[in-house]
């Protein structure tokens, strides 16, 4: 990698670089440094300071789309009587809140998805298109409802029960996926979630593999994993939670010493990269170069609806942009401390000059 990419890539993980810092890093001195941000700023390759980079990144978010709706209970939750809630309604669904979250991190973004033509669809529509998303290859099904996740949070914020309609993907087809493949086929990289019918994931895998183009799943639930096919090659990134990589791997994970044996069993089945996530207990991360946990940020906890989406989103944004799958690693856990700290499914805080604060923090 030249200097000048060097610099580039510097930039993009600290938008508030100083010239000093990127003369360190990149063994140049201070005014050579200088010389090359004010050629790249005349280019329009960067805009000023804090210095930012020309939209390059292109991804296809392919998946959920739904309602969510988490009740949050203010005491112990009792299964056989009512329940003092308060209730929040947002929109969500893996690819989503992924695409929302890439498009904050300043990525070019797009969502295939399928909504009703109610006005819980158009609601999705409008608001994923004011975060800057393109909407242009959304399937609008005027005979279904559009999808719905509910979910009862205890007073601590934990889960304690979730259920989801979900039945509208059920009427994609690989036809569908197959019509709009030169739109997809155009991206830098795709991201898959395990909503969209068996078939489909079996057909945007396989043809992502021919094509080289960078493929990153999120198995979304332990239920929607048997999904995916045995044989996973070509796939760039896989993104599992302890329960879906349990099932992935058919073993019990209660160990990290679990996590590197889970991690080269699914390596097998041909992804490139695993980055299994564990909750308040962090994340490990392997590859056929590099592998090892790493602890979750503390933070205060308000809701966890969302995080998974938010780490997948930032270590998807650090492996498009040349991190190692360590330091992906470290903007996804940065991603989902920022996430705690919001009832919301987004954390309006997502920036990257934000993550790379309170990767700062904890390092």
């Amino acid at each position: 990698m030249d200097k000048e990419q060097q610099i580039l890539e510097y930039i993009r993980m600290n938008p508030f670089i100083s010239q000093q810092e990127l003369s360190s890093k990149v063994g140049l001195s201070r005014p050579t440094v200088a010389n090359y941000i004010a050629s790249l700023i005349r280019r329009g390759e960067i805009k000023g300071r804090a210095y930012i980079l020309r939209e390059e990144s292109s991804i296809v978010c392919i998946g959920g789309a739904n309602i969510d709706r988490i009740a949050r209970s203010n005491q112990k939750v009792d299964f056989h009587s009512s329940n003092p809630v308060k209730i929040n309604e947002s929109c969500g669904g893996a690819a989503r809140n992924v695409a929302e979250n890439l498009s904050r991190l300043r990525c070019n973004t797009a969502i295939m998805t399928c909504v009703g033509d109610d006005k819980e669809g158009n609601w999705i529509l409008n608001e994923i298109k004011r975060q800057g998303v393109d909407v242009s290859q959304v399937w609008v099904l005027p005979t279904e409802r559009t999808g719905v996740f509910i979910t009862l949070l205890d007073q601590t914020g934990e889960s304690v029960v979730s259920m989801d309609d979900m039945h509208i993907y059920e009427k994609m087809t690989t036809s569908m996926f197959e019509e709009k493949w030169s739109y997809i086929v155009s991206s830098q990289g795709v991201f898959l979630d395990t909503n969209i019918p068996k078939e489909c994931i079996s057909y945007i895998i396989k043809r992502c593999a021919d094509e080289h183009i960078p493929l990153y799943i999120d198995p979304t639930s332990a239920a929607k994993t048997s999904k995916l096919p045995f044989l996973l090659d070509g796939v760039e990134l896989l993104l599992p939670n302890r329960v879906e990589a349990e099932v992935l791997t058919n073993m019990k994970i209660d160990s990290i010493e679990d996590c590197q044996i889970a991690s080269e069993k699914i390596r097998e089945r041909g992804v490139k990269q695993v980055i299994i996530t564990l909750g308040d207990q962090g994340a490990y991360y392997s590859s056929s170069e590099e592998s090892g946990h790493l602890p979750s940020f503390a933070t205060d906890i308000v809701d966890i609806t969302g995080v998974g989406d938010a780490f997948s989103s930032c270590a998807i944004y650090g492996i498009m942009n040349n991190e190692s799958l360590h330091n992906a690693c470290q903007w996804g856990l940065a991603s989902a401390a920022l996430t705690l700290q919001t009832e919301e499914s987004i954390s309006t805080l997502l920036r990257p000059e934000k993550i790379y604060e309170v990767m700062q923090e904890y390092s």
